[in-house]
């Protein structure tokens, strides 16, 4: 295993809004108002929390697909109903920074516009305002997992381009405030969660390739 954090313990594009909710607070408490001056000290700290980015110990094997986001597990299709993919749901108490599922060079990110309906729902995967991103690994497997925009979330970040090399747990971008991603893999790969399983990002196995 190796342990990684990516980065600050705080997810850069959430350094706006604690700066704002910080400025709100000490504002509405220098004027006095003190109720203000709580709510908005609360508001802040949830942000915070929101964007927090713990380090995680990535598990290393040959072929192991790690999970890019936490969550809850919400579909799983399996080898034997076509192409295997797991789809995994994070409401708004989950860490929403997202990780490489594998090992290997970005090949493709596509950005797609489209609706915002509850994205624990299977018609968000091609509803939703989304955004693909498709790697290759060193063994010449193509892994494609999709950060998916959901009811609240208004906003998909992600730091690589095509060419970008990285590796399994590596940090490439988050979706702010609920959202889901998709992992879709080779055929022949193997899927080791279930539907309703929780899982972290960087951590847990979601299963391995041919």
């Amino acid at each position: 295993m190796r342990s990684t954090r990516e980065g600050a313990p705080i997810a850069r594009e959430g350094v706006p809004f604690i700066a704002a909710g910080a400025a709100l607070t000490v504002l509405s408490w220098l004027a006095g108002w003190g109720l203000a001056a709580l709510l908005f000290l609360l508001v802040t700290a949830w942000v915070v929390w929101f964007f927090r980015n713990p380090a995680r110990l990535v598990p290393r094997g040959d072929g192991l697909v790690v999970a890019p986001a936490d969550g809850r597990v919400v579909r799983v299709l399996e080898p034997r109903e076509g192409q295997p993919s797991v789809g995994i749901f994070m409401n708004v108490l989950d860490v929403h920074v997202n990780r490489l599922p594998v090992d290997g060079e970005v090949t493709e990110v596509a950005y797609t516009p489209g609706a915002f309906v509850n994205a624990s729902l299977d018609k968000a995967s091609t509803d939703n305002e989304r955004n693909r991103v498709t790697m290759r690994t060193p063994a010449g497997h193509e892994v494609t997992f999709v950060q998916v925009a959901g009811l609240v979330a208004r906003r998909i970040v992600c730091w690589v381009k095509a060419g970008a090399r990285g590796r399994a747990g590596d940090v490439f971008g988050l979706i702010r405030f609920g959202s889901r991603v998709d992992v879709h893999l080779p055929a022949g790969s193997e899927v080791w969660v279930i539907p309703g399983q929780r899982v972290h990002a960087g951590e847990t196995i979601l299963g391995r390739l041919p």
